[in-house]
């Protein structure tokens, strides 16, 4: 089950029109929804489930610059600034804190491949540096592991899932903005060769502009309208621990655990070297354009098949607008939590900080995520079908760049001079 997000007021009825319809109401969404309300144009979020259900609420938490890709940085710089200006935005404390992000390497080849990062961002500002085993030990005191050295970016840091996507959706309601949960997409109206409205399991809704926010269901919506769009579904294990006393402020990452403060005062928790896969039509489809990412990190990968296997087979691919799709029989993506992979985590942890050893786990969950080749979103227009955008395919590490997502994409939208260059997340370059 996803952790309890505070609740959002919905709208119960559906406008006959809005000037922009978002389609997903997770964090991305939910967050160039706001944009928009801002600026004073009409705009309709429409979720098939509840706000915020899947992995907006279901992540880490992070909120990192370090080891995204140079061309993505531009993108995480401008976050930072945004996650800042939240309180301000939404009247509410997100839980955003610039606490710092450290990741651990155990062996010389893994401390080459922070150095290789660190080598390509110089420039850029980021204030991140190179750690030594005593330095490590410094800053979080108390470990008993030996690490050939890490990376660490003072000004990444974290928020709180539970709490962002729902605070953005409500600021958003109450600049103007409708949310409409438990109302599936079906599929798009055109007129004159561009989007003219959205057909829904309720009705069609008239507009002008379609951004596409749907998470890991974007594949599948698209492809009913014969766009391709790689993104392959990995899950991962979490687990939030009961309030303690823990070794730092600063989110740390190591190669088969992660840990951060969680605001309640216990931590979030998950394996780092390892995702479950289970296996679905798709990665017999399209799996061949991952095998660089499978060289890269063998061994990353628990791969099963299972009955999340099975109910994917079941869902349609191709469906007839005044016939149920798939977003109805799936409200709400629920992968099943894997307990080998949350004890594998804390017993890494603890022989590394051992202050974690009797850590009580006080919830347990699962997300799944959307991968594309290159771990990179696609932000931008559908070719295609004019009037419709694109914001989705984050990777696993949306929330963190999610203000500035959901800006740029009102932007694209809009027609608006865009927050940063959308060049690197075009869908063309697939």
């Amino acid at each position: 089950m996803a952790p309890k997000i505070a609740p959002v007021e919905a709208s119960a009825e559906l406008p006959a029109q809005t000037e922009v319809a978002v389609i997903g109401g997770g964090i991305v969404g939910l967050a160039a929804a706001l944009v928009l309300a801002e600026r004073g144009i009409p705009v309709t979020v429409l979720e098939k489930g509840r706000i915020a259900g899947e992995q907006s609420s279901r992540n880490l938490g992070w909120v990192r610059k370090t080891s995204r890709a140079p061309a993505d940085l531009p993108l995480a710089l401008a976050a930072d600034r945004l996650w800042a200006e939240l309180p301000a935005r939404t009247g509410r404390d997100v839980g955003y804190r610039q606490a710092g992000i450290m990741f651990l390497a155990r062996s010389e080849a893994e401390l080459q491949a922070h150095e290789t990062w660190l080598g390509s961002v110089n420039g850029l500002g980021l204030g991140s540096r190179m750690l030594g085993a005593a330095e490590i030990g410094a800053l979080v005191p108390g470990g008993a592991g030996s690490w050939a050295g890490g990376v660490f970016t003072p000004s990444d840091g974290r928020a709180e899932p539970t709490l962002a996507a729902s605070t953005i959706a409500a600021a958003a309601i109450a600049k103007g903005a409708k949310i409409i949960e438990g109302c599936a997409v079906r599929g798009l109206q055109t007129s004159g060769g561009r989007v003219s409205g959205v057909v829904t399991e309720r009705g069609e809704v008239t507009c002008n502009a379609v951004l596409l926010a749907g998470g890991l269901w974007s594949r599948r919506f698209l492809g009913n309208l014969g766009i391709a769009l790689p993104a392959l579904p990995l899950t991962c294990s979490v687990f939030r621990t009961a309030s303690m006393e823990g070794p730092t402020d600063i989110a740390v990452g190591g190669p088969d655990f992660s840990f951060r403060k969680h605001a309640d005062g216990g931590y979030v928790i998950t394996q780092r070297g390892a995702l479950s896969c289970p296996l679905v039509a798709d990665h017999l489809l399209i799996g061949m354009r991952y095998l660089h990412l499978l060289r890269d990190q063998r061994g990353l990968l628990r791969i099963t098949v299972n009955r999340q296997s099975l109910d994917d087979l079941r869902l349609k691919r191709r469906w007839r607008q005044d016939r149920p799709s798939p977003f109805e029989t799936v409200r709400v993506m629920d992968p099943p939590t894997i307990p080998t992979l949350n004890e594998e985590a804390l017993a890494n942890l603890s022989a590394a900080w051992p202050a974690f050893a009797g850590a009580r786990i006080e919830e347990a969950w699962a997300g799944t995520m959307d991968i594309t080749p290159d771990s990179n979103p696609v932000i931008g227009p559908a070719a295609r079908i004019p009037g419709l955008t694109l914001a989705t395919g984050f990777s696993g590490h949306g929330f963190g760049t999610a203000p500035a997502a959901g800006q740029l994409a009102a932007d694209l939208v809009t027609g608006a001079p865009p927050l940063v260059d959308p060049a690197p997340y075009r869908l063309e370059r697939f």
